[in-house]
């Protein structure tokens, strides 16, 4: 059961090789719900919101669902796809 309603998008910096596994597991995950996984770096948007690093910096990659943290450091699998089995 899919619904597209959902977004997923994973904080990343460049250079940080947990980010590039994050996103590799996401990929994977979001595939099999037809979703694509977002990027974004939260080094270059902190010109417009220095909000973000300044929450989400030292705990990198964070992925979001749905604009709201998920998890971090390391990608819940079991827990993201239960939550993207769920009606958003």
């Amino acid at each position: 059961m899919t619904n597209p309603t959902h977004s997923v998008t994973l904080l990343t910096r460049s250079g940080c090789g947990l980010c590039a596994t994050a996103l590799d597991q996401l990929r994977v995950i979001c595939a099999d719900f037809g979703l694509e996984p977002v990027t974004l770096d939260v080094d270059e948007a902190a010109a417009t919101d220095p909000g973000l690093r300044a929450e989400f910096g030292d705990r990198l990659p964070v992925v979001l669902l749905d604009g709201r943290e998920h998890s971090y450091f390391d990608v819940d699998e079991a827990r993201l796809r239960a939550d993207l089995s769920r009606e958003g």
